[in-house]
């Protein structure tokens, strides 16, 4: 997720929006397109420029000059744009031709812009300092008992904030002694299997038995001040961001976000089968969970006995 906020004047109207994504996409996803489709829209000021690829070009550069993302962030943000036209010209809101000049658009070079890849861009975290998070929250009121169950969740499962955020009740399924989460990620066509602890379950058992209000969702949000404002609604993907980083910096840790339990779950499961933290994260391609996933350090010594 990425919070940096970049000044653009009021967003203009065109005869589409990411909606034309229903049905293709999560509704996590389209909302991510939203997005960044409005951010475009800003900066074009006008519908002609908006349909313009050249203008796609010159957001590029000015989001390369005068910004501070990544260079993961703007090519994210410039593939959901020429995504959104594509689909449009598709559908017939403008025309293919038009489509064709924005998929042209090239992106940002990563090397190009390699110093904003910032080493604290993957923070790791060490089994003590995940146990000081999932105990921060305290069980002494029911925002504490609803923030332990989702610390030790995502501690225990690695999943996605979005899959979280709308994680139900009927997804949590005993098997054997134990007990996994159904889980349906963003590029899944079938639910996959997640890991759930037993610590982490007996703390959503504790939040749902307290929670006074009857919900589909486990994670549900407060509205207002005080505990008596509970709602039946799930928490949205910042809310979980913001209550992340709250419980991090309590614990003196900087730069952790919730993608970073997410890699320790992929990394502590990768030193027994780096196997079993790919189908654990959802990945299709077990590079993935190599490259991105597994933080581990080379071990000194590791090849003394090899022969």
């Amino acid at each position: 997720m990425n919070t940096e906020l970049v000044p653009y004047a009021a967003s203009i109207e065109l005869s589409f929006n990411a909606s034309i994504l229903t049905g293709a996409l999560r509704q996590s996803s389209i909302d991510m397109y939203e997005r960044d489709f409005k951010a475009y829209l800003a900066y074009a000021g006008s519908r002609d420029a908006a349909l313009d690829p050249t203008t796609l070009a010159r957001w590029r550069t000015h989001l390369a000059q005068e910004t501070e993302m990544s260079p993961n962030t703007i090519n994210r943000m410039l593939s959901a744009v020429k995504r959104l036209m594509k689909e449009a010209a598709n559908q017939g809101y403008t025309t293919q031709e038009t489509a064709l000049g924005f998929e042209r658009v090239e992106g940002v070079k990563i090397s190009a812009l390699k110093e904003r890849t910032k080493t604290t861009a993957r923070t790791r975290v060490s089994p003590p300092q995940m146990r000081e998070l999932t105990e921060a929250p305290g069980t002494d009121t029911l925002v504490g008992l609803r923030d332990t169950a989702l610390m030790h969740t995502l501690a225990s499962s690695g999943l996605r904030v979005s899959e979280l955020a709308s994680l139900r009740q009927d997804q949590v399924v005993k098997q054997g002694k134990g007990y996994l989460l159904k889980v349906l990620g963003k590029n899944d066509v079938e639910y996959r299997d997640a890991h759930l602890s037993p610590r982490a379950y007996d703390a959503i058992m504790a939040w749902l038995e307290a929670r006074p209000v009857e919900s589909l969702y486990i994670f549900t949000s407060f509205e207002g001040r005080g505990e008596s404002r509970v709602t039946d609604k799930p928490m949205s993907e910042v809310g979980v961001w913001e209550t992340i980083k709250k419980y991090a910096e309590q614990c003196g840790l900087k730069n952790v976000k919730p993608h970073d339990l997410r890699r320790f779950v992929g990394t502590q499961l990768a030193r027994v089968d780096i196997r079993k933290a790919q189908k654990a994260l959802g990945h299709k391609r077990i590079d993935t969970t190599a490259r991105h996933y597994v933080l581990d350090d080379l071990e000194v010594g590791a090849t003394d006995n090899l022969y």
